[in-house]
């Protein structure tokens, strides 16, 4: 296997799981928001507080894997901007 298809696979692994990570965190972060959706006021503050927070970090973490593999083919795409 030449260097270039090596660096190709390894982007493609990269990339698939930095997918499904993302795909995973966003899940969990509307599970959450569903969750408070669904209890309503019966649950309690505490518990609404601690799910926001959930939610906030699950996205964090998505968007982090969107950010990894966004920097992974900024050199890529370069040629081919106008």
């Amino acid at each position: 296997m030449t260097n270039d298809s090596k660096e190709k696979l390894d982007t493609l692994k990269h990339d698939t799981k930095d997918t499904l990570d993302e795909a995973k965190q966003r899940t969990q972060a509307a599970g959450e928001k569903v969750k408070r959706g669904v209890e309503g006021d019966a649950m309690p503050m505490g518990d609404r507080i601690v799910s926001n927070v959930k939610e906030t970090l699950h996205n964090t973490a998505a968007d982090i894997d969107a950010a990894k593999r966004d920097v992974r083919h900024e050199g890529t795409n370069a040629d081919d901007k106008v």
